[in-house]
């Protein structure tokens, strides 16, 4: 008998053994981080920025491909046992692997506050790769402005932090001195940029359209915003009526609050269908039942190869009971074959 016919008979015996668990799971319980495991993460830090605001430190698992300064990562984390999802920018690149986001907590954000708040060294976080284009080209601008607010701050102090740059005015607002995020560190980075603190509670609220005033050149910069949705309407209305739309780059955050239950309402996106699921049929077999043709390897012991992504909504994996949600267009990945609808959610399929 040959070595690779031995290794899988070993591989169903310990399957047997182990259901409806498998081997890997177990493997993850003793190194939750290790090569081919699902993309993780270890919170091995927590200070505070501000008195709403703290910088997590993660390892990320084997796994991670890196960042460009600028993007983000969506975390998953549970909180009172239901997995959310969040993306939070990359605020730093450390040498030793580790990276950080900045998470500011925010009225009823439930997973901004628990992180913020409640958080633990140790915790075991979900991680996807990183994404977005909210980035420094590899030609760089010969003149820079970010114009952020808020938590906006974040991914540009990556930028600051991963890039030198020539000819920089950051523009910032925030209630007080005190709740600038990386307040002490940008005030200590005047000889590399023209800072401006905009202090809301005792100077208002920026008129985009009295930029000049603060930045004469603004219109001769590349920029890049980022901030609370009203002041990046502003900004696009303004630069787009001057033509120069196209120097500038904008990164919106978009929260989502999603009341879960038994079952629901799902959609299966590609063949149009809505069937009405309860809260213990798994997935697959709704889709299969209802004439949708769905991947599966799980009658012929391959696992996994039921995967599709959840678009919209939340599930409960059978098994434990957690809830997984997803806003529109994140793409979470979930196992159909033990996964059944806890609100109203949208399968690729």
């Amino acid at each position: 008998m040959t070595s690779t016919s031995l290794r899988s008979r070993a591989l169903r015996l310990l399957e047997s053994v182990t259901t409806p668990l498998l081997p890997s799971d177990y493997l993850d319980l003793v190194d939750p981080l290790r090569a081919g495991a699902d993309l993780r993460g270890r919170i091995e830090a927590i200070r505070s920025e501000t008195r709403d605001a703290a910088t997590v430190v993660i390892r990320p698992g084997r796994g991670w491909r890196g960042h460009v300064p600028g993007q983000y990562v969506r975390i998953g984390i549970d909180v009172a046992g239901v997995r959310q999802w969040r993306a939070y920018s990359v605020t730093s690149a450390r040498p030793d692997g580790r990276i950080t986001i900045t998470v500011k907590a925010i009225p009823d954000g439930k997973v901004s506050n628990h992180i913020v708040r409640h958080a633990k060294v140790g915790t075991i976080i979900q991680l996807d790769q990183a994404s977005g284009e909210f980035v420094i080209p590899a030609k760089r601008p010969a003149k820079t402005l970010f114009l952020t607010a808020g938590s906006g701050i974040t991914p540009v102090m990556g930028m600051l932090r991963g890039h030198q740059l020539d000819d920089v005015v950051l523009l910032h607002s925030a209630p007080t001195a005190d709740d600038v995020i990386f307040g002490a560190e940008l005030r200590g980075l005047r000889d590399r940029i023209r800072l401006i603190e905009l202090h809301t509670d005792t100077d208002g609220m920026l008129d985009v359209s009295r930029i000049d005033e603060h930045v004469p050149d603004w219109a001769e910069r590349e920029t890049w915003a980022c901030g609370p949705q009203g002041l990046l309407n502003a900004v696009e209305e303004h630069w787009d009526q001057r033509g120069i739309a196209n120097r500038l780059h904008t990164e919106r955050f978009r929260p989502s609050v999603l009341v879960t239950g038994e079952g629901g309402p799902v959609t299966f996106s590609r063949t149009g269908k809505t069937i009405e699921a309860d809260g213990s049929t798994p997935l697959l077999d709704v889709g299969e039942q209802n004439g949708v043709l769905m991947p599966s390897g799980c009658r012929m012991g391959i696992c996994f190869g039921c995967v599709s992504p959840l678009r919209e909504g939340a599930v409960r994996d059978l098994r434990t009971g957690e809830i997984t949600t997803a806003a529109p267009g994140d793409g979470v990945i979930i196992q159909t074959c033990v996964s059944a609808a806890a609100s109203a959610c949208d399968i690729d399929r």
